[in-house]
């Protein structure tokens, strides 16, 4: 579910880069990793992404596997939210990305703001 933390990522990324894409997670994708169906669907969520000003092009994520959209789109730097810093997985793709060139930057978390906050707020008030 798109939020604040979200936009002051892709307007803090733009600011750091001359094109920015940014990656939309399928529908599908999102039900095999979280096991939660979208609220918004697929087709929304990048048309809600492409319309955002900072965003240059959105592309569709549909695996997990960010070296392979790394390697085709010859991207340089891939950015993330300052929360995944330091885990096993991000430590794991830093040292891939590499490799290739590619740098990852992070980019300070916006506090007090989640998916997840936002949908049992949602779900509190029985929406």
């Amino acid at each position: 579910m798109f939020h604040i933390g979200h936009l002051n990522i892709l307007e803090q990324a733009k600011t750091q880069c001359e094109y920015l894409t940014v990656g939309v997670t399928t529908d599908d994708l999102c039900y095999e990793r979280k096991k939660k169906k979208p609220i918004i669907n697929q087709e929304d969520r990048i048309r809600i992404v492409k319309a955002i000003r900072y965003v240059d092009d959105a592309i569709f994520q549909k695996n997990m596997d960010k070296l392979e959209v790394v390697k085709r789109y010859d991207i340089d730097v891939v950015f993330v939210g300052s929360d995944w810093k330091g885990t096993e997985v991000w430590n794991d793709y830093e040292k891939q990305f590499k490799q290739c060139g590619c740098d990852v930057v992070y980019i300070d978390h916006t506090d007090g703001i989640s998916s997840t906050i936002l949908r049992n707020q949602l779900n509190k008030k029985g929406w």
